[in-house]
């Protein structure tokens, strides 16, 4: 009988060892990516090196890229604007012109201008890759003296400052909220459940309203809520589902929690807006689930 039960409990202690599940929080501030120029492979790393006037998709970056054959670093200086990336380098003169072309770019008006306002620094070479939300690459060009050449990057997301949420699961997966939820992070993990449907986990997310601090709610700490996360019984992603309690876009304010017996069961009541109507939320954290209703 002793037997059977060490047996249990190391069963069930080596279950919950399997079914442990972490999130950590990361910001990326620089990036590396692969891409051709004219067929021949590059390799081009990037930093942000700061908001050009106030919004978060449009800032200044440097590095440099190098041919994969020679692997000799050349300087780039440019911009990133929402996607595109304008990059440039003036040979000895790097340093120089790279603080003047951040000093004559200083709105998004003139951030429209960046390639003619390089341009009258006479730049050595020129790379600008233009984000069209291609699946698979993005398209672009490289332009050394009178001669241009095709130009890539064998990539579909060229954003340089990112804010990662990396959940760890069972199984040895691993994924990051980044790359299917939102850019906006802001994640905080607060339980997760099994049942014969599958897994969930459920997290808490608070995170400014807008990335440019000028456009609507901008900047605006608003949009908080929680989300549950759904995967089959082997820890396969499915599906997400959000569930506002505050929201500047959403025009959601005034939420009112209601007490429980159990402290892990929050009743949250959201007022009726101008376009949505007023909603209940259950939010169990024992069960890692969320109930909205009427």
């Amino acid at each position: 009988m002793k037997k059977l039960i060490l047996l249990f409990l190391c069963s069930t202690g080596f279950l919950c060892l399997a079914q442990h599940v972490e999130l950590k929080n990361s910001i990326d501030s620089s990036q590396i990516f692969k891409g051709e120029v004219a067929n021949i492979p590059i390799t081009i790393q990037l930093r942000y090196t700061g908001i050009v006037d106030c919004n978060q998709y449009q800032h200044f970056v440097d590095g440099w890229y190098y041919y994969d054959k020679y692997q000799k670093k050349i300087p780039l200086t440019g911009i990133y604007d929402h996607g595109s990336l304008y990059l440039y380098h003036f040979g000895n003169k790097q340093k120089q012109n790279s603080k003047i072309l951040g000093e004559k770019i200083t709105s998004p008006r003139l951030i429209e201008k960046t390639d003619s306002i390089a341009k009258t620094l006479n730049p050595k070479e020129t790379l600008t890759f233009t984000n069209d939300h291609s699946d698979r690459e993005i398209s672009g060009s490289f332009i050394l003296g009178s001669k241009t050449q095709p130009a890539k990057l064998l990539t579909k997301n060229s954003m340089i400052y990112r804010f990662n949420n990396y959940l760890t699961l069972p199984n040895n997966k691993k994924i990051n909220t980044y790359d299917f939820i939102d850019r906006y992070g802001g994640n905080k993990l607060l339980s997760y459940s099994s049942d014969k449907t599958g897994n969930r986990v459920l997290l808490y997310f608070e995170h400014t309203s807008n990335f440019n601090a000028c456009g609507m709610c901008g900047a605006s700490e608003g949009e908080k809520g929680y989300r549950v996360l759904y995967f089959t019984n082997d820890w396969n992603y499915k599906r997400h589902e959000d569930f506002l309690t505050e929201s500047c876009i959403n025009n959601i304010y005034d939420t009112t929690v209601s007490k429980n017996k159990d402290p892990k069961i929050l009743k949250f009541s959201i007022k009726k807006t101008t376009t949505n109507p007023a909603y209940t939320l259950i939010v169990d954290v024992n069960h890692a689930s969320v109930v909205k209703s009427k």
